[in-house]
């Protein structure tokens, strides 16, 4: 087996895995201590052994190299190379990034899923494997996520035999929305399938920690952009025009208000306001101007509401002033509900990879993620990865800051591995 050079040249040269690996500034890496060692099954204590360092310079590999939605053409590149060294048959989505790729054989299939793509934003962690890219990085733990599913996917082909099969599903485009997995979906990279697990890096748990929910674990996430216009006219004749700023802040404070009314509290139903733009001078009154927002919900049904509510809602609103408006009400993902039995399973595997203590409780998150789609079509579960170390300041997601602890990535391996046997069982 080859591993690709982690140093940020960009070069995408191979090295045989039994020479040293180094990390971009050409020290030595040290092993990554294996949370999970000797819980067996035995082939996976024996894949791990050899190949930690493997698991850890693919990572950096990727974290130095990040790519942007829908442009994962290297990364796709690199996880369709290393899987079919050991004999797989991955299968490029048709946009030419992303990947399916199924292990084993038998009727039943099981999915594991991984997000590939980075975010629009400049990293400042300091470490000699930062990104290389100007404005891109892996401040969500992508480069983590497609890591633990390319670890899981080259031990679990080292196996002797597998109860049934395991699709692997490195999948582009989370970060935006729709998102991905509907790219996933349009290509049958679903069909056959009984479950989808998933894992994302939480800053808030420890490392060697795994965070479950039964239930809703994320909130639909959708955008509203709102566009006033105005004939517009001087400050001092208000009476005479339409007041367009006025009416902005009508609907700034009014929406969100207004939408805590009609909507069930325990929903958690919240519109957040995070761009307004009109108007230069303080004594005009301007024609146009423009809301960028967030409307989240955690209840499936309310969200199949909401877009016919906001619209009526902003008419009222604006109705006494005489503005006129263009509401853009873009559709984002469905929340992530865990099923039941499925997250049972995944409680299974966590158990069975690092024993009892792993297990740890989560809150749902107002945050969105496509996984959401997956379980529109088949049940599955989604869980939390600790990646803090313990010690130093947590460092939350979608930061330049954002850092993980490495440990975590074979711990992410043993629960995928586990998680897929036990849903095989």
């Amino acid at each position: 087996m080859t591993v690709l050079d982690s140093r940020p040249s960009g070069s995408s040269s191979v090295k045989n895995s039994t020479e040293m690996l180094v990390d971009p500034t050409g020290v030595s890496m040290s092993p990554v201590d294996d949370l999970g060692e000797g819980r067996g099954p035995a082939w996976l204590d024996d894949w791990l052994k050899a190949h930690a360092s493997d698991v850890v310079a693919w990572r950096r590999h990727i974290h130095v190299n990040p790519e942007l939605s829908r442009a994962e053409y290297n990364t796709t590149e690199l996880v369709a190379k290393l899987l079919r060294e050991v004999g797989l048959k991955p299968r490029v989505l048709p946009g030419g990034t992303g990947l399916i790729c199924d292990i084993g054989n038998g009727p039943r299939c099981v999915a594991l899923r991984a997000d590939m793509d980075a975010l629009p934003l400049q990293e400042n962690t300091g470490q000699p494997f930062a990104s290389t890219v100007d404005g891109v990085s892996h401040a969500c733990g992508h480069d983590a996520h497609t890591t633990v599913l390319l670890g899981t996917a080259l031990a679990l082909a080292s196996a002797t035999e597998l109860p049934g099969r395991v699709r692997l599903v490195f999948q582009p485009a989370e970060e935006v929305m729709p998102g991905g997995a509907l790219d996933v979906l349009a290509a049958g990279g679903l069909d056959g399938v009984e479950r989808i697990f998933g894992l994302h890096c939480d800053p808030r748990l420890q490392v060697g920690r795994i965070g479950t929910r039964i239930g809703a674990i994320t909130s639909a996430s959708d955008l509203l952009e709102l566009r006033l216009n105005s004939p517009g006219g001087h400050t001092s004749r208000p009476h005479l025009t339409a007041d367009l700023v006025h009416a902005l802040g009508t609907v700034i404070t009014g929406l969100p208000t207004m939408l805590s009314r009609r909507v069930d509290p325990r929903s958690g139903t919240v519109l957040v306001w995070g761009a307004v733009h009109a108007g230069e001078a303080p004594n005009a009154v301007p024609q146009d101007g423009l809301l960028r927002g967030t409307l989240r919900t955690g209840d499936r049904d309310i969200w199949a509401e909401l877009e016919p509510l906001v619209k009526d809602l902003v008419t009222g609103l604006l109705a006494p002033t005489g503005v006129g408006f263009d509401l853009h009400h873009r559709r984002g993902v469905p929340p992530v509900v865990n099923e039941r039995e499925s997250t049972q399973i995944l409680r299974a595997g966590i158990e069975a990879a690092l024993g009892d203590d792993a297990l740890a409780g989560t809150e749902q998150s107002s945050g969105g993620e496509d996984f959401g789609w997956y379980l529109e079509h088949v049940p599955g579960s989604f869980a939390r990865l600790g990646v803090w170390n313990g010690q130093e300041k947590q460092r939350d997601l979608h930061q330049p800051t954002f850092d993980l602890d490495e440990r975590a990535l074979l711990v992410g391996v043993r629960v995928m591995v586990h998680t897929a046997l036990a849903a095989l069982a």
